[in-house]
């Protein structure tokens, strides 16, 4: 970052070192684009076999159509057609912006038995390596968990290293929703976990839920752990980049405009999910009243005005964390712009006290979840800001419950 008093020459040569450490980072992790991603075969059948079938002798709607049209169509079925398509598409219908969710919720659960039993055979299939096969076990086990009779799974795509979405909480019912938005390494297998619950999505969102039910508890809420994204695998160019988060951010402005209902929608972007939350900024409809990034290494703008969004623009960084280090500056497509914790990006900062590092901000107790559920339930006059003054909740008032237009 530079100061008015420095040099220009000094802030060339900065900001060519700065290019010089990420390409080194490139040169030590490894070019991901580079490696090999199997085409998305089965949802692209599902879509396909939409495409050309029928219900009740009438031709079904186009699986891109705008999502009010897809819900009206939903809504002249019977429940005894529903539940047809949703076992006869289930991938189609499962990740079908504009489908009623809990017909989504059972749709997945038989796109998800249907991908269980696939993986089943591969691990005993002798095409495949020792690695494959593993590979194959480890799917296999986290599909089942996902059948698991509580989960409401809203998107599931097998492919490749595959994408989810799932929800905590009644997503028809409620009054504030929260979408956790993940970084680098997100897919199926990384998607929840044991070790480390709450650096994974899964675990982020039920942190998030526990906490917001605390911060408001006549407040209902909903929140989705958005996985629904092709996120870079690793520090290597594509997260030096922004090429996964403009597809992903396509994807997120259709999740949000899909959602049920006209409640307030907070979004909570963690590391290279806020870059894709930047992204998306400017075309988010209007009933998203915040985006609060964590562990961000920028969101492609020089400031918060540049987002062209009317939501609060919350920021938090833990002081261990150590995406402080990567250079905030962007030039030739690598970095992401103005840390979003600086004076000079504008955003309402707040506190992460006792966040424990770049993957900690969602861990029970700490101040970034607190933080972030008071901001999920509208209770803005009760967040924490980080220089423990009053700076990041000036010129707000608790919004709980209400809709925003």
């Amino acid at each position: 970052m530079t100061s008015f008093d420095t040099p220009p020459q000094l802030n060339v040569w900065r900001a060519l070192l700065a290019l010089a450490v990420v390409f080194v980072m490139l040169a030590t992790t490894g070019w991901t684009a580079l490696r090999n991603e199997r085409s998305a075969a089965p949802l692209q059948a599902s879509l396909s076999a939409w495409e050309h079938g029928s219900i009740a002798g009438h031709r079904l709607p186009a699986a891109d159509s705008s999502p009010t049209r897809l819900a009206r169509f939903f809504a002249s079925l019977t429940e005894r057609q529903r539940s047809t398509l949703a076992h006869r598409y289930p991938l189609a219908v499962g990740n079908m912006n504009g489908a009623p969710v809990e017909l989504r919720y059972r749709a997945n659960r038989v796109a998800l038995d249907e991908a269980r039993e696939v993986e089943r055979k591969r691990m005993h299939d002798d095409r495949l390596t020792p690695d494959g096969q593993r590979e194959a076990g480890r799917r296999m086990h986290r599909f089942e968990a996902m059948l698991q009779a509580d989960r409401r799974i809203l998107a599931f795509d097998p492919e490749g290293s595959g994408r989810a979405a799932e929800v905590f909480g009644d997503l028809d019912g409620a009054e504030r929703i929260s979408v956790v938005v993940p970084g680098v390494d997100t897919d199926l297998l990384t998607f929840q976990r044991t070790s480390r619950k709450y650096s994974a999505p899964v675990g982020m969102a039920q942190s998030l839920y526990a906490a917001e039910r605390d911060a408001g508890p006549s407040t209902r809420t909903a929140v989705i752990a958005w996985a629904d994204y092709t996120a870079p695998s690793g520090l290597g160019i594509d997260s030096a980049t922004a090429m996964r988060a403009q597809s992903g951010a396509v994807r997120l402005n259709a999740l949000v405009r899909a959602l049920p209902g006209s409640s307030p929608v907070s979004l909570f972007c963690h590391s290279y999910g806020s870059v894709l939350c930047g992204l998306a900024a400017p075309a988010l409809p209007a009933r998203v009243a915040d985006i609060a990034v964590a562990g961000s290494p920028g969101m492609r703008v020089a400031n918060a005005a540049q987002l062209g969004t009317s939501a609060h623009v919350w920021a938090m960084r833990d002081a261990d964390d150590w995406v402080q280090d990567v250079p905030y500056l962007e030039l030739g497509g690598l970095g992401h712009g103005e840390d979003p914790v600086s004076a000079v990006f504008g955003a309402r900062v707040l506190s992460a006290r006792d966040a424990q590092g770049h993957g900690g901000y969602f861990e029970p107790g700490t101040d970034s979840v607190r933080n972030f559920a008071e901001i999920g339930v509208g209770a803005y006059e009760s967040v924490r800001c980080a220089d423990d003054s009053e700076t990041c909740r000036a010129g707000l008032s608790d919004t709980v419950s209400a809709g925003r237009a």
